[in-house]
């Protein structure tokens, strides 16, 4: 019975990394289809991570999508504090951000899985389908980020956006104890991100896409 229930727990972890990974994606063309199918797939699963997932996709696929993109824009592009890039809340604009970068990208590379070319390898969709394809590694990476990923959902929760569900149900899945406080938090990315400056790309979490980038203004607040 033990085992099954491990069984369960690792399963539905992998679910909720996937639908996670997609619907923590950039809204394009495709957006109205992810909510959708994300919702058809975890419906008759347990647990109050899929309930978190549910409560996203139903008001997701309640909105226009145009108002998504624009919202989600406003959420992670605009804001430092919501950045989507993991090491920046361990490693801000130094050099070392560059070596765990590297790390990460590493370990994608032993277990066999490209991520796309123009992404940084630390972006939180990527980490999470990689956990959801590769699940033991990938959950070892992801809980090595687990105080990144923790500040990000305390920042989420403090902004009421509906996207904070999602963080919800990814740091219900992840192994070990939560930090207990947004402060714990923090200074469990060592006090947050650093000043050092070195360059362009190192100290950019917003990489070039096919998405609105945000104004110097707007990645103050």
């Amino acid at each position: 019975m033990v085992f099954q229930a491990a069984a369960w727990k690792t399963t539905n972890a992998a679910v909720v990394f996937q639908a996670a990974a997609l619907l923590l994606g950039y809204p394009d063309r495709d957006w109205p289809r992810r909510p959708r199918t994300v919702r058809e797939t975890v419906a008759e699963l347990p647990g109050p991570e899929i309930q978190l997932l549910l409560s996203f996709c139903d008001r997701a696929e309640r909105e226009d999508p145009l108002a998504v993109a624009a919202r989600y824009v406003a959420t992670f592009d605009r804001s430092r504090r919501r950045c989507l890039y993991l090491t920046y809340y361990t490693d801000g604009d130094t050099r070392r951000r560059g070596a765990a970068l590297a790390r990460i990208k590493s370990v994608y590379r032993t277990h066999g899985w490209l991520p796309p070319d123009d992404e940084l390898p630390d972006f939180l969709p990527l980490m999470l389908e990689f956990a959801a394809r590769t699940p033991e590694p990938g959950t070892a990476l992801l809980t090595d980020h687990r105080a990144a990923i923790e500040v990000l959902r305390y920042a989420l929760e403090a902004h009421r956006s509906p996207y904070a569900a999602l963080l919800q149900a990814v740091c219900r899945c992840l192994p070990g104890q939560a930090p207990a406080s947004r402060e714990e938090a923090l200074r469990l990315t060592r006090t947050g991100p650093p000043a050092e400056a070195v360059g362009l790309d190192a100290r950019e979490p917003f990489p070039a896409q096919s998405r609105p980038r945000p104004n110097d203004e707007g990645a103050r607040r």
